[in-house]
């Protein structure tokens, strides 16, 4: 009988001990600190604790629907780093599936084991106690310690003491991931933002006086950095380029496309400015986003190389849109001869020359303007544009800049804009 009572009030004070432990590991884990540095410390705090040769953490991944051994410690543990475990898989996956926690004194006796574990690391499991960490019903990962030291067994006391460690982990963990979350957002607002402010300086802040031609344009940016560019270069007193582009996707990657395409018309009018070939300065440009994009990046374009002596207009479109021109009487004809899209594959491109009258309008865009999508998910579409235009051809092309964005803006109502909207009218004047 004095053995069994010395027996219960050794492990009373075991567990007062360990409790006292428990809080201690709870207040400093509970600080702010990375997410690697946290796990680091679970771990090494239920080493500590449960007296265990080796600890391990694995971490849910909801989207893969598998634990992550995200960090393990131990005399082996650097090498099962970047082992994961199917659910149901093992007796982590047992555990995770069933959300209950497992003390198992012979390992290998146990048929939920997976030996296969042992065998990759070198590491020999014997016993160990394995429980979930839940927060708020939702399962954040799964915490292992192995192998009680001093040829001991972990005791179902061991167990209570993990079971309540389990749970001011799985806070911690969780809080820890949702601050690396926002500071990652936060960060990549941040240079969403300073995208976009560079994107805005690439495009033009007014025209120089163009010889007997009326332009007015606008792109109104969507909320996400987007792809669409255009310009209109002065080239000589007899030419002018209009351009637009519409690179593929969105954020980042599609204006670090924008400013290649920028750089490259900056360089290229540098050194080609006396001999300018619509053709070869389309060629060179497919050649350029080739080199310096990957296969999934591609730019539709349209380009307008305008004669102001004869009122001619050689254009190229590469994919994009069609060009709209509006002519007296309702006639309307579409520039869209050139080519497929560039930065995918080299390829000729074909050029169509038109001769624009006096009071013609041309129209340029962007998809963001056709596909403009309203609350009950239809598109603004072509036929409307060009309806727009049409109504209004007697006026100055500002206005029927005007209409048309407007027109966009009543269709659409008060769904979200999803793209770039560019669009540039152009009327020749005598």
């Amino acid at each position: 009988m004095p053995d069994k009572n010395k027996n219960n009030l050794d492990e009373l004070q075991n567990l007062v001990e360990g409790m006292n432990y428990v809080l201690d590991i709870s207040q400093r884990i509970s600080e702010n600190k990375p997410l690697d540095v946290l796990l680091a410390e679970i771990m090494d705090s239920c080493k500590t604790l449960m007296n265990a040769e080796a600890s391990s953490l694995l971490l849910y991944n909801e989207n893969e629907d598998k634990l992550f051994f995200h960090v393990a410690t131990g005399d082996k543990g650097h090498e099962v780093k970047k082992i994961s475990c199917n659910m149901g898989e093992g007796i982590a996956g047992w555990v995770a599936v069933n959300r209950m926690p497992l003390l198992i004194k012979d390992c290998h006796e146990d048929n939920r084991f997976n030996p296969e574990f042992d065998k990759k690391t070198g590491f020999i499991t014997k016993d160990m106690i394995c429980v979930p960490m839940i927060h708020k019903e939702k399962l954040i990962g799964v915490l292992q310690v192995i192998n009680k030291k001093d040829k001991n067994i972990f005791s179902e006391t061991d167990l209570k003491l993990f079971v309540i460690l389990a749970s001011q982990c799985a806070v911690s963990i969780e809080n820890a991931e949702l601050m690396e979350e926002k500071i990652k957002q936060e960060t990549l607002n941040r240079e969403v933002k300073i995208a976009r402010e560079i994107q805005q300086r690439l495009l033009p802040e007014g025209f120089p006086g163009f010889e007997n031609l009326e332009i007015a344009s606008e792109l109104i940016p969507a909320k996400q950095v987007g792809g669409d560019y255009y310009n209109i270069y002065k080239i000589s007193a007899t030419k002018t380029l209009f351009f637009v582009s519409d690179v593929s996707g969105k954020s980042i990657s599609a204006s670090l496309i924008v400013s290649t395409i920028y750089s490259y018309i900056v360089t290229y009018f540098n050194l080609n400015k006396d001999k300018f070939d619509l053709n070869n300065f389309v060629q060179t440009l497919n050649k350029v986003l080739i080199e310096s994009t990957t296969s999934e990046k591609f730019a539709t374009c349209w380009f307008g190389l305008f004669n102001h002596e004869n009122n001619s207009m050689q254009s190229i479109n590469a994919g994009h849109n069609s060009i709209y021109v509006f002519r007296s009487g309702g006639v309307i004809e579409e520039l869209n001869k050139g080519g497929i899209f560039l930065g995918c594959v080299e390829s000729e491109f074909e050029t169509e020359e038109i001769i624009l009258n006096d009071g013609d309008v041309f129209v340029f865009y962007t998809d963001g303007v056709t596909e403009a999508m309203s609350i009950d998910y239809q598109q603004y579409g072509d036929d409307r544009l060009k309806n727009v235009v049409k109504d209004n051809f007697n006026l100055p092309s500002g206005e029927i800049l005007k209409l048309i964005l407007a027109d966009i803006k009543d269709f659409v109502k008060d769904a979200e804009q999803s793209d770039d909207i560019t669009c540039c009218v152009v009327r020749i004047t005598k």
